[in-house]
């Protein structure tokens, strides 16, 4: 069995789990109280759907580079705001440590995670021979044309 066929459908669907985590995460967090917050709830509530909707689109096959780049803007934005809450604030509003625990720690785990997947999963991209097409406008191209009919 190839390897390589196998390794993108395990990268794609871990992607996915580690994003709809975050989103999940975050979700709870809104219901638990975040809501009440001016504008960090909404921002709350915006990366959960993001995140969730970003993972379903993932599994539903192989995304396009534009899919990828949104999930790891997604995880690049909540890791953003962790940090930013915890050092200069975001909106006035700011925390401290790895609370609320113990969902501080398994965001920053599922974001992290999410960011590394995306990683591998270009990289292996990347590494992946592409099929040989002939130039267009090359007698080797106008050659393997059907014609009209």
């Amino acid at each position: 069995m190839n390897t390589r066929r196998l390794l993108a459908p395990a990268l794609r669907t871990a992607t996915a789990a580690t994003l709809a985590a975050g989103g999940y995460l975050h979700a709870q967090l809104y219901i638990d109280g975040y809501r009440s917050i001016p504008v960090i709830g909404p921002l709350f509530l915006l990366q959960a759907g993001a995140s969730i909707a970003l993972a379903v689109l993932l599994l539903i096959g192989t995304p396009p580079l534009l899919l990828r780049m949104a999930a790891a803007g997604t995880a690049l934005g909540a890791l953003g705001g962790f940090i930013a809450s915890r050092t200069v604030g975001v909106f006035g509003f700011t925390e401290h440590g790895l609370r609320p625990a113990p969902q501080a720690l398994l965001s920053l785990l599922a974001e992290t995670g999410t960011l590394l997947l995306l990683t591998v999963w270009q990289v292996t991209l990347a590494g992946r021979p592409r099929a040989a097409r002939p130039p267009v406008g090359t007698a080797a191209w106008a050659t393997t044309r059907t014609p009209p009919g």
